[in-house]
């Protein structure tokens, strides 16, 4: 199975980029793991609606250059479906039994996804109905991917 994250914008903090590479090497023993960054846009304070949907769908642009045909999207949302990590797991086994080779998680800038993503999108999940740093989500979506994995072969995980 190829998992690809994209995201928006690029980590700055060590402690963030030392958990990525971290996670990256552990899910190296079950998938094949991609991250590609696309530049964010700069969002004035108070910016009116009109120019967040513009940098939305500039961003939306970037990402979706990177989104193959046969690929399976989930975006991941605050209005996405919530589960739990063994559902998140068997989500990502099934996936693999219906025949998707594939799987793209999408993470949005500061100021979400654009509606051409929202569009391309076959699943979105919500990983609580808190806000994160988006730098931050992909730290936690890389290690629940990780925990999915562990359920899935049975191995031992931190409940």
């Amino acid at each position: 199975m190829k998992i690809t994250i994209i995201t928006v914008g690029k980590l700055k903090e060590k402690y963030l980029k030392d958990a990525v590479a971290e996670y990256s090497k552990r899910l190296g023993k079950y998938c094949k793991l991609e991250i590609i960054e696309v530049a964010d846009e700069k969002t004035p304070d108070a910016a009116s609606e009109v120019v967040e949907n513009q940098i939305r769908q500039k961003e939306g642009e970037r990402i979706l250059k990177y989104v193959k045909e046969d690929a399976y999207v989930i975006t991941l949302e605050i209005g996405g479906s919530m589960l739990d990590s063994v559902e998140f797991s068997k989500k990502i086994q099934q996936l693999g039994v219906q025949g998707k080779s594939h799987i793209i998680f999408i993470i949005g800038g500061s100021i979400g996804l654009g509606t051409a993503v929202l569009k391309r999108s076959d699943y979105a999940v919500s990983f609580s109905k808190m806000t994160f740093p988006h730098q931050l989500m992909r730290v936690i979506l890389l290690e629940q991917i990780y925990r999915g994995y562990r359920i899935a072969a049975g191995e031992p995980y931190h409940k």
